[in-house]
This record gives C-alpha cells, structure tokens and sequence, in this order.
C-alpha cells in the first residue's frame, strides 16, 4: 500500500482516523482485520469508508475495492493519502445506492452505520456474498454508561438490531465486541484442540465471556454457504502493544507525580516542626 505524506483530518468524533491511539483503535482496526480476512480476491465495498484506512487496508488482499463516503473531506483526504491500483474511493450517500444497480459486492464492510442502508446493501450484496455491519449496544454504550455520542443518530439495543437484519437477511450470525484485560494462553502445538473463555466474578469461574457488550459486528448473507468459516472468536492486537505503552507511561507519570507530591509534603511537615521548635521572641519593653 502506498501513503502518500498528506495533512492528516482532525479527530471530531464523528469518524475514526489511524493517529488515534488505544482503545478506539482497536475497536476499529479489530474490525478491518476480520474483514481483512474475509476480502481476499473479492470485490469489496467499504460504505461510509471516512478517512480511508480500512479501505486501502481491504484492497492490500481485495480483488477490488469502492471506499465511499458522503464527505467531501474525507473523500478528498482518501484519494490523496492512499494510493493503490485496485482502490478507488467516491463521494456518495450511501443511503442512495441507485448508481450501483447494476454491480454485485462480494464483501460489504459498513462500520458505524446502519438502518437506511440495509436496503441497498441487500440489493448489491451477490448471492454468495457477505456483509458486514456493526452497531454500537444502546444498553452499554449509552444507558449504563450516561454518555450520549452527538454522531449516533439512532443507536439499538441487540433484539432491535438483529430484527432489523433479519428482515432483509436469511442468515445472520452477531458477534459481542468489547476490549478486555485478559490474559491469554495459546498451544504452540500443532495438535490444536478447542477454545477456552474464563471469566471470574467473585468466587465464580464461568466458562464464557460474560461481559455485556459495548459493540455487535453481524455478518449477514442470502446464502448460508457464505457463513461457513467464519471464526467462533476473533482476537485482535498490535505487535507495539500500545495500549500497553500508553498504560505504562501513564503509571510511570502517576507514580513519579505521587513521589514528588510526598516529597513536597515531607518539605512542608519538616518546615512546619522547625518552625514549631523555634524559641519564641522576648517582648521588648520599648514596645510597651
């Protein structure tokens, strides 16, 4: 992939860019690396593609690639920052889909949006094809959490968005996504064997994940054939660990702040005894 040196857009909130760093990057690029995985040699579609990234990421493997956006901005900062033959990025809404009619997508990544276009999407999506969605959970993202994202224009709960992809979808399979502090033990072995999930609450081991979701990343698809293969679980992290890094400088930051604040108190309680333990001033008889 070539990219080119270019100004790179702000971070509003409103959509992703590759210079924000840890746990919004790995809710992001987890979900481009597993459609990364499933675009090899497909004709890809990345709707509401915003900066670009995931785009030029799919094309590294994709027969081709549309990254389209209804932004001017990011559109134009796409066609500039990423350079590959088999990429192309176009203005569009991509509530309005009608230009496409006659095309047929492979794989459709749409990340961060949803209901307007699940129409179009079933409509261009080839019969073998998969599409790929996600949505933040109501519940987690905003209910428990007291947040409200100005961006989201309408968030659902799990049984609203499955109903909403069941209506134009045969076969849809949901994954939970959230990040997790775990701890994680692989077989170098080549017998391989099953996957173990261990969570403690309290006393109590349970034998899953359970935690309530902040993400749903579905796949979708008119043939069930086009769901064979897809992971049980997918695992994401960066070589740099940099979540990690950030974590550690933060600690480091913390603990050498404590030590100077315990410093500065220990100068102030030393102060105040030499203070105590001066001898006080005679009067002087002139002053009466």
């Amino acid at each position: 992939m070539s990219e080119r040196a270019v100004p790179i857009l702000p971070f509003t909130g409103e959509r992703y860019t590759p210079e924000s760093v840890r746990e919004i990057a790995y809710e992001h690029w987890h979900r481009y690396a597993f459609a990364y995985r499933l675009a090899k040699d497909r004709s890809v579609l990345d709707a509401a593609c915003g900066e670009g990234y995931g785009s030029a990421l799919l094309a590294l493997v994709a027969k081709d690639v549309v990254g389209m956006d209804l932004s001017e901005e990011a559109i134009a900062h796409a066609r500039t920052r990423y350079s590959v033959p088999n990429l192309r990025f176009e203005r569009n809404d991509v509530t309005r889909l009608d230009a496409f009619d006659a095309v047929r997508f492979d794989l459709i990544a749409s990340f961060e949006t949803l209901e307007s276009m699940l129409d179009g999407f079933a409509r261009l999506l080839a019969p073998d094809g998969l599409l790929l969605i996600s949505t933040p959970d109501k519940r987690a993202y905003t209910d428990l959490s007291g947040q409200v994202n100005p961006h989201h224009v309408r968030e659902l709960y799990r049984d609203e968005f499955e109903k909403l992809l069941r209506t134009r979808f045969a076969h849809v399979r949901i994954y939970a996504q959230k990040l997790l502090f775990q701890s994680v033990l692989w077989t170098l072995d080549t017998d391989g064997g099953t996957t173990q999930s261990l969570v403690r609450n309290g006393a109590h081991i349970a034998n899953n994940l359970d935690y309530p979701p902040l993400y749903y990343v579905a796949a979708c698809a008119h043939s069930v054939d086009a769901l064979a293969g897809l992971p049980a679980m997918s695992l994401y992290g960066d070589a740099q660990e940099s979540v990690y890094a950030d974590y550690n400088d933060e600690v480091r930051r913390n603990i050498a702040a404590r030590m100077h604040i315990e410093a500065l108190e220990a100068e102030i309680a030393a102060l105040k005894r030499d203070a105590e333990m001066r001898p006080t001033p005679l009067a002087d008889p002139s002053d009466e």
